[in-house]
């Protein structure tokens, strides 16, 4: 009876522990909630008191471009700004950090993939923002197989460490690596490490076969996507990635709570709300926003919105030795997206580079006569080039881990039931695109209703000069007859005067 009693109170004694446990636990997670919904409320607040200029419309002396990554800002970079601002009025820039003041007076174009945090460093009454957003899933599929076209590259090294060993004697030539460029500075390392050991263990396999034919889910390959997705980093980065950025909270942050917010928000879900309200004042106070998937009417937007304004600023300023300064910058403003090309090494020779470029196409011999009629023209020949050389970087990279070749076929592979969960991790994602769908709305609708009025305008103009013109001709017509009967009659009358003398 002893030995039933002693084991009666031990289980007494590890029901009350655990009980205690539970409580604690509980009472441990509630104060953490409460201490992470007053850290991003306090944040929430302070973000959305910030006062809006009346005239968001209107662009400003600074330029800057907030690069979503893989929302196509790549080609409104070299196909629109660069035909726009001149080499010597962008800001010098590094992706990870800014390492200068860009209130210096030149400084008029900032194109980065910084998030909303560069507005510290920058004059606010003087700068206008402008973005581009994707739909989410389709964002998170480029993501990844960005991730690994990159990565792939690495691979016609004999191992990780010749591989890495090549990237840092890059990186120390002071120019502009993938590497050096967020995220890809963390996603491709990553995803550069994956890579060779699934080649190893094919090698020690001695199998080359592949069980699988979607090219998400080769295993033998390439990271599956459904892992990829759940991957940590792939939690803290990609999933939405575009609300974080838009909001200024990425992992490559100015603000110093950032990372508190960020850890509360992926912590508490709920807290998400906060910073999806303050990411869509952002888009509402940017002068322009436009949408990968709408990739026409975007660009006529932008070249009307924000190259119609640009073209107007730069007009009087073209003829004061822009030209002299762009020579002398154009080698360090073409690494900004040459990024994509450095890790590439050798095997990259077919690939124009942004400086190979004509100066043609980079827009230089049209910049002082600029309509936006030449801009959308260039615009078009120029993206027309810019995929071209791209869709051949990609088809070069994913020769080496074919079979694993992306293409829209192959996502048609994808399981309904992934695509569900994509959409869950990127919820907060999902409703700051339909946001900018409904921004994008409106700004298309109010640039129709600008375009009818600048006609009407025009015609109205047309027609009064027409009339005018018609008017002061029959005048002419009428005085010059007069002019002439007048002097007939003069003439016949002095010849009368002679017959009667």
């Amino acid at each position: 009876m002893r030995q039933k009693g002693d084991k009666f109170d031990v289980l007494v004694i590890l029901v009350f522990l655990l009980l205690v446990s539970t409580i604690s636990k509980a009472s441990d997670s509630k104060d953490g909630f409460v201490q992470c919904e007053h850290i991003v409320k306090q944040w929430a607040a302070s973000s959305l008191d910030l006062e809006v200029k009346d005239d968001k419309h209107v662009l400003q002396n600074l330029l800057f471009f907030l690069h979503v990554p893989r929302t196509g800002g790549r080609t409104y970079f070299h196909c629109f700004l660069k035909k726009l601002y001149a080499s010597s009025l962008e800001c010098p820039r590094s992706y990870d950090k800014l390492r200068i003041d860009p209130r210096q007076p030149k400084c008029r174009l900032l194109v980065t993939h910084d998030d909303y945090s560069m507005m510290s460093k920058l004059p606010k009454d003087e700068t206008s923002v402008v973005t581009i957003l994707r739909n989410p899933i389709d964002r998170v599929f480029s993501a990844y197989e960005f991730s690994v076209e990159v990565a792939a590259r690495f691979l016609v090294h004999p191992n990780l460490t010749s591989a890495t060993r090549m990237s840092g004697r890059l990186r120390s030539k002071n120019t502009i690596s993938t590497l050096d460029i967020w995220p890809w500075k963390y996603l491709v390392p990553w995803m550069r490490e994956d890579l060779f050991v699934r080649r190893e263990a094919r090698k020690q396999k001695g199998n080359s076969a592949v069980a699988s034919t979607n090219p998400y889910d080769m295993e033998e390959m390439v990271i599956p996507l459904h892992e990829y997705i759940n991957n940590p980093i792939a939690r803290d980065i990609i999933h939405n990635g575009a609300t974080f950025q838009v909001a200024g909270l990425t992992n490559n942050s100015y603000l110093t709570e950032a990372h508190d917010i960020r850890h509360c928000v992926l912590k508490y879900q709920s807290l998400g709300d906060y910073v999806l309200k303050v990411a869509k004042k952002r888009l509402d106070d940017m002068l322009y926003v436009g949408l990968t998937e709408n990739h026409k009417e975007s660009a006529t937007m932008f070249a009307n919105v924000v190259g119609t304004q640009a073209i107007s600023q730069f007009t009087s300023s073209r003829s004061h030795g822009d030209h002299a300064a762009n020579n002398n910058s154009e080698q360090r403003s073409s690494l900004l997206e040459s990024d994509f090309d450095n890790t590439y090494h050798h095997s990259n020779s077919s690939y124009e580079k942004p400086s190979q470029i004509s100066s043609v196409e980079r827009g230089e011999a049209t910049k002082e006569n600029m309509t936006v009629g030449k801009l959308m023209d260039v615009y078009e020949s120029c993206i027309s080039n810019l995929r071209k050389s791209q869709s051949e970087r990609r088809v070069n990279s994913l020769k080496k881990i074919s079979p694993a070749n992306f293409t829209k076929e192959g996502r048609r592979q994808v399981s309904e039931a992934l695509l569900q969960e994509i959409t869950s991790l990127n919820s907060l994602d999902v409703e700051l695109y339909k946001y900018a769908q409904t921004i994008f709305a409106n700004q298309h609708r109010l640039m129709l209703q600008n375009k009818v009025v600048t006609n009407q305008v025009d015609n109205g103009f047309d027609d009064s000069y027409g009339a005018f013109s018609w008017e002061a001709i029959s005048i002419a017509v009428s005085v010059l007859f007069v002019l002439l009967v007048a002097v007939l009659f003069e003439t016949a009358k002095r010849r009368t005067s002679k017959l009667k003398l």
